[in-house]
């Protein structure tokens, strides 16, 4: 299903690319994570400057850790539709690595969270030591919850805090 060279920053899926971020990346990654209504269900980015910060951490966590969200782009056009993937959360630490995606909604309901979650757990399993990963869907993100049910995530409770309800995979 998809292609991973070792120490690339590229990996490859049916319809996508995955790539590590790039400064140029930031100004199309914020159109949607700053767009409060397509982000009211996780975290949104209040300014350029917040997104060019929240990726820029998470690019020295992936030297730290080795893995950190990538972009996600269209093969076919190059246009970048989302961003996510493997992380632990410098943000809101403490729960170890986790799955996350984020998409544009003009990529909603086109199966691309599915096909980024289906090769980061892959690459999870070739590429790194994690042995569990945790994700989180809010309680009316119905189609969040869908998809990391039907990956094998088990809902492992409601965390209040964060008003989402935690999800556990183990590799």
């Amino acid at each position: 299903m998809q292609t991973i060279s070792p120490g690339t920053s590229r990996l490859y899926t049916e319809r996508l690319e995955l790539s590590v971020p790039r400064r140029a990346d930031i100004p199309d990654l914020y159109a949607f994570l700053g767009d409060r209504i397509a982000m009211r269900f996780t975290h949104f980015d209040e300014s350029l400057r917040a997104c060019r910060k929240r990726v820029l951490v998470h690019e020295w966590f992936r030297r730290r850790d080795g893995f950190a969200p990538w972009v996600v782009r269209i093969r076919e056009t190059g246009t970048i539709i989302g961003w996510g993937g493997l992380y632990t959360d410098p943000f809101d630490p403490g729960w170890g690595p986790e799955l996350g995606y984020y998409f544009a909604p003009t990529a909603w309901g086109q199966g691309f969270g599915r096909e980024l979650a289906v090769a980061a757990l892959e690459h999870a399993r070739e590429a790194t030591t994690i042995k569990q990963l945790t994700a989180f869907a809010h309680p009316e993100n119905v189609a969040s919850r869908k998809l990391l049910q039907g990956l094998g995530f088990e809902a492992v409770g409601f965390v209040e805090a964060m008003n989402r309800d935690r999800f556990t995979f183990l590799l």
